[in-house]
C-alpha cells in the first residue's frame, strides 16, 4: 500500500468520529442550526460509501448497470436539490437543471472519446458533473426564491408597469441566482495555488505524471463550469415560469 493513502483502521475510525463531533458542537453552539444534520450527513456518507465500495466492482463491469447507477445518481441529487429548494412535488422540477446540465456533457465526451466506453471511468466522471449541478441548481433555486419572497413588492410593482411575469421575475432575482457559480469560479481561478482538487490527487496517487494530473483537473474544472452554467440558468427559467415555488411556510426548514 502507497504510504500516501489513508490507512483504514481504528486510528481513521477515531479521527472521523472525532471530526464529525466537532462539527456538529460548532455548528450547535454558534446556533447555525445544522448540528444535527452534520452527524447525519456523515453517518450516511460512511454507510453510503461502503455500500457502493461493495458493490462498485459488479457495477463497472457492465454497461447497463453502470447507466442505472448513473440514472439513480441523478434521481439522488434532482431529490435532494428539490427539498432544498422547496416543498411537495414541485421540487422534483429540479432533476430539468441536473439532467439537462450534466448528461448531455457525459454524453459529449464518450461520443468524442475523451472518456472510455467503460464503467470505470463513467462513474467517476458523471459524478463529479451530477454533483457540480445539483449544488449548482440548489443554490440558485434558494437564492432566487429567497430573493423573490424578500422582494414581492418589486415584482409587482414590475408587473404594474407592464412587464410580463416571466421577466418581472428574472428582473429581480437572476443576478442573485447567478452568485451561485461562485463557489466554481473561486475553485477554478485559485486550482494549484490555494486548492489541488480531488481529480489531481486521484490521478496523482494513481501513478501518473503531475503533467497528466493537471490535465485531468483542468479538463474537471472547465467541465464543472459549463454544467453548473446551464443548471444555474434553467433553475433561473423554472423558478420564472413558476415551476419551482416557494414553500408554504416563508422560509423552507433545513434537511
Amino acid at each position: 500500500m502507497s504510504s500516501t493513502m489513508l490507512v483504514a483502521g481504528p486510528k481513521l475510525a477515531v479521527a472521523l468520529v472525532l471530526l464529525t463531533a466537532l462539527a456538529a458542537l460548532v455548528a450547535t453552539v454558534g446556533r447555525l442550526g445544522h448540528g444535527r444534520q452534520i452527524a447525519v450527513a456523515a453517518v450516511r456518507a460512511a454507510v453510503q460509501l461502503g455500500a457502493v465500495s461493495l458493490l462498485i466492482a459488479a457495477i463497472v463491469a457492465s454497461l447497463w448497470a453502470t447507466a442505472a447507477f448513473v440514472a439513480l445518481m441523478c434521481a439522488v441529487a434532482a431529490g435532494t436539490s428539490g427539498r432544498r429548494i422547496t416543498a411537495g412535488a414541485w421540487g422534483w422540477w429540479a432533476a430539468a437543471p441536473i439532467v439537462a446540465g450534466s448528461l448531455p456533457v457525459v454524453a459529449g465526451l464518450l461520443l468524442a472519446g475523451l472518456v472510455p466506453v467503460r464503467g470505470i471511468a463513467i462513474i467517476p466522471v458523471a459524478g463529479i458533473l451530477i454533483g457540480g449541478a445539483m449544488t449548482a441548481t440548489s443554490l440558485a433555486g434558494r437564492r432566487a426564491l429567497d430573493e423573490l419572497t424578500d422582494r414581492r413588492g418589486e415584482v409587482e410593482a414590475a408587473l404594474a408597469l407592464g412587464f410580463l411575469p416571466r421577466d418581472a421575475v428574472l428582473l429581480v432575482c437572476r443576478d442573485t441566482a447567478g452568485q451561485a457559480l461562485i463557489p466554481a469560479l473561486d475553485q477554478t481561478r485559485t486550482v494549484g495555488l490555494v486548492t489541488l482538487p480531488g481529480a489531481f490527487v486521484g490521478v496523482l496517487l494513481g501513478g501518473a505524471g503531475p503533467l497528466a494530473a493537471g490535465v485531468t483537473q483542468l479538463f474537471v474544472l472547465v467541465g464543472l463550469l459549463a454544467v453548473e452554467a446551464v443548471a444555474v440558468v434553467l433553475t433561473v427559467e423554472l423558478v420564472a415560469c413558476g415551476r419551482l415555488r416557494p414553500a408554504p411556510s416563508s422560509r423552507r426548514t433545513e434537511r
